[in-house]
């Protein structure tokens, strides 16, 4: 986790996943996406360090009853110098709350980059792929862009092909 860093911490959070959620944003990002809507994420240097104490505040904002999960966002949370922070807080925090949902969303891809990285044993919903300006589409649920997919991961991995995400609706 040497020298990670991280952006904000939203402890309630309706926009990012179903339900309420807390969000945090890892700073550091390569990809540079035009109109990327968090450019305060993507100088590795910005935000403030991520620690063990970190980990803790966000297991603790996870805790409560109304919280159905963690999203992980950015910055770019699996760049190669944050995967490592960002697997860490998704292990612990699925073996401390196996029932709330880990959601990621990342410009890399499920199928490339991602298939044989330990952090996707712990995501249920990755959101993968760049954000594309000029397939911008304000409608779309959970992504900026058209080209991104919403992607069920446990199922993805049980059928070694993508399977979509298409809960629209949350039961509670």
């Amino acid at each position: 986790m040497s020298n990670m860093r991280y952006n904000k911490i939203r402890k309630m959070d309706v926009s990012n996943g179903p339900g309420v959620r807390v969000s945090i944003f890892m700073q550091g990002c390569t990809f540079n996406c035009k109109s990327c809507f968090n450019p305060e994420t993507h100088d590795f240097n910005g935000g403030k360090e991520f620690t063990c104490d970190t980990i803790n505040r966000v297991l603790e904002l996870c805790s409560k009853e109304y919280i159905v999960g963690l999203s992980i966002l950015g910055g770019e949370p699996l760049n190669p110098k944050n995967i490592d922070g960002s697997t860490k807080l998704a292990r612990i925090f699925k073996e401390k709350y196996p029932n709330k949902t880990l959601w990621i969303w990342s410009g890399y891809l499920f199928d490339e980059y991602l298939k044989d990285k330990e952090i996707l044993n712990y995501i249920d919903v990755l959101v993968d792929g760049l954000f594309k300006e000029e397939l911008s589409n304000p409608t779309l649920k959970w992504r900026g862009s058209s080209n991104q997919r919403v992607i069920d991961v446990k199922k993805s991995l049980n059928n070694k092909s993508i399977v979509l995400f298409e809960n629209e609706e949350v039961t509670v």
